[in-house]
């Protein structure tokens, strides 16, 4: 939950990020929600989550072998560590679960 009590929910069906405000149902979409797919506003199997204090959201995108930034309000994501398939190459990420970021932004 960050400092104005949301919380984000990520949907490995939908392949989709969702924010909460705590205490409601209704939510806002922030990474992915179109489909299963590769491309920059898709998602394919997003399991861990991290939020900056600017309200950008960091995705483990498992099943296309990258992590995601979705800045706040984005329509798409920006590939911030792998993308280039399974593997042990320095821009490859083999089925990445879980992250991490620190102050200065380093994934």
């Amino acid at each position: 939950m960050d400092e104005q009590r949301y919380v984000y929910v990520s949907d490995v069906v939908k392949d989709e990020v969702r924010r909460y405000k705590l205490g409601e149902k209704n939510y806002t979409l922030v990474a992915g929600g179109n489909d299963e797919g590769d491309g920059l506003n898709q998602l394919n199997g997003p399991t861990h989550l991290f939020v900056d204090r600017d309200h950008s959201v960091y995705v483990s995108d498992y099943w296309n072998h990258r992590v995601m930034k979705w800045n706040k309000d984005a329509t798409e994501g920006i590939v911030v560590a792998g993308g280039q398939g399974a593997g042990n190459a320095l821009t490859q990420l083999p089925y990445p679960y879980g992250l991490f970021v620190d102050r200065m932004g380093t994934v």
